[in-house]
């Protein structure tokens, strides 16, 4: 677990025998850095750490870990753990004969503690809320996107073995497993967090992760609307959808922030309604109490095993499910997913990859061909128009901001055709450039198809006043 074995017996209190008999020097007795010495790099987290110098910290590291009994620590927490490290830390540096300051050990402890039980040197960005995405390239460049721009940090790895024993212990959490000969993996943290794990081979610069962070913040579509990431009144007509159970996919790019507006709008599910979600890698966060959470799984290594989106879709339907919620469509799993949003489970929800609506429109039709390609394109379509009431376009734009650009509603086939009507649209004010997109969401000047339905629900009159202009 912490990288080297134990060369000789160790005490059982887990120290080095040949740390300073008591009596001789305190405990946590240091001396100043002389101010000659300058640092090499910075850990990132609050801007006013003490720089450590990389060989200080290597020393002190391989001193610690070699005097560490590894059984000793079996089963215990971080905090567990803090005071024997520190105790060690110190140990080693006045055997080495070490100048550390205060500031030093405390971050000396602190990196140690993240290696055995955390991400190595990437945990404090995990720890910064401000953060949404973190992108390691190899051992050398770790990037995070912050308010919705890439920055490069002063993190680093020690070499390419540690990003990709990093990348391992993320997998091993979850059950999964990542080598050479399984070079791509897609896993969560223990907090939701999305990754994505690339080696080499096929990552040629060093091993890559990419993870998407897990939002700690409850994001509605009331807070949405006050970041101005959509209308009050689109805010208000989606809540109604929802509400009155209508189909929804919410498309967009990769990073546009679909998986958060899904969840935004699963929480105006019926808290009496059984709810199945199925995702590649579990990330949604429902509110309601009865909620059923699916992950796919893998091949093993003799390649077998594995349980796709499709195999879970078609699971879900024996599970007396009142919604379905897909994370993400993305292959033949369409076809199931428009049956079933066909025979009785309304209110269902997924996101798909697409630029525009009527793009989305047509993927859907791509991908239900790709499981059954003897249907004809007719029928396809005759399909999507009779199962999806809504598709809500979400865009992250180039100042960063998430918007919800169109919502558009189905409202029916014309011959081969099938008829869109947008409900609101973001109209983007091209006189006014500047680093921060400016425009308006506009109302269409149309009754809503889904207005019937909403009656049923009773809730007509507040449909109406939403798409007041």
């Amino acid at each position: 677990m912490f990288g080297q074995k134990q060369a000789r017996a160790t005490p059982p209190s887990g120290l080095d025998e040949s740390a300073p008999p008591q009596g001789e020097a305190p405990a946590l007795a240091v001396v100043e850095k002389p101010a000659a010495v300058a640092p090499a790099r910075a850990q990132p987290g609050d801007g006013n750490e003490t720089l450590v110098r990389s060989d200080l910290f290597r020393t002190i590291r391989a001193g610690v870990f070699a005097a560490m009994n590894p059984s000793a620590a079996v089963g215990k927490t971080r905090e567990q753990m803090k005071p024997a490290v520190e105790t060690l830390v110190v140990d080693v540096a006045e055997r080495e004969r070490l100048n550390i300051t205060i500031s030093e050990q405390v971050q000396i402890v602190g990196e140690l503690l993240n290696d055995m039980f955390g991400l190595g040197p990437i945990e404090p960005l995990l720890a910064d809320e401000t953060i949404t995405d973190v992108l390691v390239n190899g051992p050398d460049q770790v990037w995070v996107e912050r308010h919705g721009r890439l920055e490069l940090t002063n993190c680093k790895f020690r070499d390419n073995a540690h990003v990709i024993n990093v990348a391992q212990r993320i997998a091993a959490g979850v059950g999964r497993r990542v080598d050479e000969s399984s070079p791509m993996v897609d896993a969560r943290l223990a907090d939701g967090s999305r990754v994505n794990v690339v080696l080499p081979p096929l990552a040629i610069h060093g091993a890559s992760i990419s993870i998407r962070k897990f939002s700690k913040r409850n994001i509605t579509l009331h807070r949405m609307a006050q970041q101005g990431n959509l209308s009050a009144a689109m805010a208000n007509v989606l809540k109604l959808a929802s509400t009155c159970r209508l189909n929804v996919i919410v498309s967009g790019g990769t990073g546009s922030g679909k998986t958060t507006l899904l969840n935004a709008l699963s929480h105006f599910i019926g808290h009496g309604e059984r709810t199945v979600t199925i995702e590649d890698a579990a990330e949604l966060q429902l509110v309601q109490p009865h909620v059923v959470s699916l992950e796919t799984r893998p091949e093993n290594a003799e390649g077998l095993g594995a349980v796709t989106q499709r195999d879970l879709v078609r699971n879900a339907l024996r599970m007396r499910p009142d919604r379905i919620i897909l994370g993400e469509t993305r292959g033949a799993e369409a076809f199931d997913v428009l049956q079933a949003m066909n025979t009785g489970h309304d209110g269902s929800m997924t996101t798909i990859h697409a630029n525009t609506p009527r793009d989305g429109i047509t993927r859907l039709e791509s991908m239900v061909m790709m499981a059954n390609g003897n249907l004809p394109l007719l029928s396809i379509r005759r399909q999507i128009a009779s199962a999806v009431h809504l598709i809500v376009q979400i865009e992250r734009m180039r100042d960063g901001m998430r918007r919800v650009t169109r919502v558009t509603e189905l409202v029916g086939m014309e011959g081969d055709v099938i008829i869109t009507q947008d409900l609101f649209t973001f109209r983007y004010d091209a006189s006014a450039y500047s680093e921060e997109v400016k425009g308006v969401f506009e109302t269409g000047a149309v009754r809503p198809a889904f207005s019937q339905r909403a009656a049923y629900y009773g809730l007509e009159d507040a449909l109406l006043e939403a798409m007041k202009p």
